[in-house]
């Protein structure tokens, strides 16, 4: 899939005014600080269409931007540390849980993980959440430039035997870096084998 044009359309935290459009959506979910946003930036071709900081926790709306007029990136506030307080915390939980519970049209979840660090709990549990709620997801590695081939390969073997304990297969997955583009053509593609399946 080539990306030719990538809009912003709204920021909210009231899902019944997320757009009514009947596309199809694809979220984009992490722990602060996994590389979202550069993640997003990378894949739409644009510096600057998800906002970057240094200080986790930035995203704290549900941000809808359409893609080539057809289908939705959807940017939801990430799960786990930030530096806010405990009921910013619980707000962001109750956005991103609603999102999920009343959103028709998600058709993927994409949840990010930093290839860099052990299987995390965190992550664990809401994956756990998406698989027993019945909402598709997939797992995009990201930061694999900061690490030895080798040692993505160990890293992701790692969150592999993890997650077969309670799961009967792995989920799709994609190792990716903003730095580098790794995993662009391949998340894109994916999306697009996606979207033509839903074409009447």
């Amino acid at each position: 899939m080539k990306i030719n044009t990538a809009k912003f359309v709204i920021s909210n935290t009231d899902v019944k005014k997320c757009p009514q459009e009947k596309l199809p959506e694809y979220a984009f979910i992490g722990r602060s600080n996994v590389g979202k946003s550069s993640l997003i930036n990378m894949l739409t071709n644009h510096g600057s269409l998800a906002k970057i900081s240094n200080k986790p926790g930035k995203t704290q709306l549900i941000n809808h931007f359409i893609i080539n007029n057809n289908w939705f990136l959807v940017d939801l506030p990430g799960y786990g540390y930030a530096k806010v307080s405990k009921k910013q915390r619980s707000k962001f939980q109750d956005i991103i849980f609603d999102y999920f519970n009343k959103r028709l049209h998600l058709v993927n979840t994409f949840v990010l993980i930093d290839v860099r660090h052990e299987p995390q709990k965190i992550d664990l549990e809401f994956m756990q959440f998406l698989g027993e709620n019945g909402i598709p997801f997939s797992i995009i590695f990201t930061k694999a430039d900061k690490l030895a081939k080798t040692k993505v390969v160990k890293n992701v073997k790692n969150y592999t035997n993890e997650m077969l304990k309670i799961w009967e297969t792995m989920p799709k997955y994609f190792i990716s870096s903003s730095v580098d583009k790794t995993g662009k053509k391949e998340i894109l593609d994916y999306i697009s084998e996606i979207n033509q399946t839903l074409i009447k």
